[in-house]
């Protein structure tokens, strides 16, 4: 990953590819950010007009490059746009620092080092910009034979240094080792969101999670297809029952001796989802990889929280599993016994996201954790209602479910508070099996947080993240967000992890 240092060196003087400043939407043209007076000095004040002259406005995400005054040692500018000049007094909000962060290094791909010179008002800034870079310098290139000789691509940015970030300020560094930790753990979702399912099965991703466990000491446990049978865990199994590649239910457990609270948190792992007998058509499955996002956030946000030392108790399951058609899949009409023991009649096996969390889910409410949070790319219908960058936040309490929103958005996630209709309940009766996988058609998102609201055991709150809009970007990159696998909602798992460990959610 892309190498960050804080840096108080001058910037005319600091050796390195090219010098990134922030240029802001202003009444009257674009307005220079702070960070940048020494270079808008070495341009006789005249720096916003330069840039005006070539273009730039200050949007955000745009970018405008330019050769470097005399003076410098660095050859090139790049000007980043933070969208609207904040009101008199204020500052750039975080979102807006991560965004033209990433968007600078993703610009400048195939440097070996540039020099970030946003606006930091505080640590919390230096966190946020950094933040940006790393996670707007990530590449998948594991599959590209070019990569590996030079030849295909520009590499990504290699090293970023942030003026104005006092090194020697332990505010700024914990804040700068922070956002490390997290976009590690992030971006190595977005690899496992972006191998190919004929590489990532249920298996291997259960070893890729218990290498990481050994390394950063959580206990894991991995329940393989015997074990599941013997603990009547018939959601997974039901799923993963047409797959040569048999499913696997993860437990990643990290503990800290100063925890007053424990979170659990659930995650959908379909490492391929054809649909099953109820098979998709071409043109809705060549993405289908992604569909154990959930499980890949889920994954990330235990491994950050141990690398954090945050002191909460985590818990994180990961429900695995390959949806695939044969003479051994399970048909519509069938009828699994859960692990809770509930019974559910199958009537569409490409509602199977849902089998496989119930038994997660029937499992996290054994240990009786102070709040449980699924996440999964659950359903087509949560992206027709919130489009393809915000994901949708149903619960059993209204506090935890607006303390989720607030996290989301502190983290720059956008979501948005979806409801639980009980009059949608009734769609769900089957008079064969205590309940079916499908309901009513319209409002299927909503429909899908009610099944799985009922293998939540009694008393504990909960909360389902649908992240099937944001987990995989098919448009082309933004912001800090690559093409691909985006590692949505690991940011806001570990942010609430962080609030638990505080005192300050519950």
């Amino acid at each position: 990953m892309t190498a960050l240092t804080l840096s108080t060196a001058a910037a005319p003087g600091l050796r390195a590819d090219a010098i990134v400043i922030g240029v802001a939407k202003g009444a009257k043209g674009p307005v220079v950010a702070p960070g940048a007076e020494a270079l808008d000095k070495a341009y006789d004040g005249r720096l916003a007009a330069v840039l005006e002259t070539l273009g730039a406005s200050g949007g955000e995400g745009e970018v405008t490059k330019l050769p470097a005054p005399a003076g410098f040692k660095t050859p090139l500018v790049v000007a980043v746009g933070l969208g609207a000049e904040p009101d008199s007094g204020a500052e750039f909000g975080a979102e807006a620092l991560r965004r033209a962060a990433g968007v600078a290094a993703r610009a400048l791909a195939g440097s070996k080092k540039a020099a970030f010179a946003l606006p930091l008002a505080d640590a919390a800034d230096a966190g946020a910009v950094a933040e940006g870079a790393l996670l707007g310098a990530y590449s998948f290139d594991a599959y590209k034979e070019g990569a590996k000789n030079g030849k295909g691509g520009k590499a990504p940015l290699a090293e970023v240094a942030l003026l104005g970030g006092k090194p020697r300020d332990k505010a700024y560094k914990a804040a700068v080792e922070r956002a490390t930790a997290v976009v590690e753990e992030l971006n190595r979702a977005r690899d496992l969101v972006n191998t190919p399912p004929n590489d990532l099965n249920p298996e291997s991703f259960a070893a890729v999670a218990q290498a990481a466990a050994k390394e950063h000491g959580i206990k894991v446990q991995v329940l393989d297809e015997k074990a599941l049978t013997k603990g009547g865990y018939g959601g997974i199994l039901g799923v993963g029952a047409g797959s040569a590649a048999g499913p696997r239910l993860v437990k990643l457990s990290y503990t800290s001796s100063k925890a007053k609270k424990h979170l659990a948190f659930v995650g959908k792992g379909i490492t391929y989802d054809s649909g099953g007998i109820s098979l998709k058509p071409a043109g809705h499955n060549e993405t289908m990889k992604c569909d154990m996002s959930g499980a890949a956030a889920v994954f990330a946000a235990v491994v950050a929280a141990a690398r954090l030392g945050l002191e909460v108790n985590v818990t994180g399951w990961l429900a695995l599993a390959e949806n695939m058609p044969s003479g051994s899949a399970t048909r519509p009409g069938d009828v699994l016994r859960m692990y809770s023991g509930k019974t559910v009649e199958v009537l569409n096996t490409d509602a199977e996201g849902r089998l496989v969390l119930a038994d997660a889910l029937w499992a996290a409410s054994q240990e009786k954790p102070d709040a449980i949070v699924d996440v999964a790319t659950l359903t087509g219908a949560m992206v027709l209602a919130l489009g393809n960058r915000t994901f949708g936040v149903m619960a059993n309490d209204d506090a935890f479910r607006a303390a989720i929103v607030d996290a989301s958005a502190e983290v720059g996630e956008a979501s948005w508070p979806m409801p639980l209709p009980e009059h949608l309940r009734k769609g769900m009766d089957s008079p064969t099996a205590d309940i079916a996988n499908m309901g009513e058609r319209m409002g299927g998102g909503l429909v899908a947080g009610l099944f799985l609201r009922e293998f939540v055991g009694e008393g504990i709150t909960w909360a389902h993240l649908d992240i099937a809009g944001p987990a995989f970007n098919e448009q082309g990159p933004f912001g800090y967000t690559p093409k691909g696998g985006t590692g949505s909602a690991v940011r806001t798992l570990v942010r609430l992890a962080e609030l638990t460990a505080e005192g300050d959610l519950g």
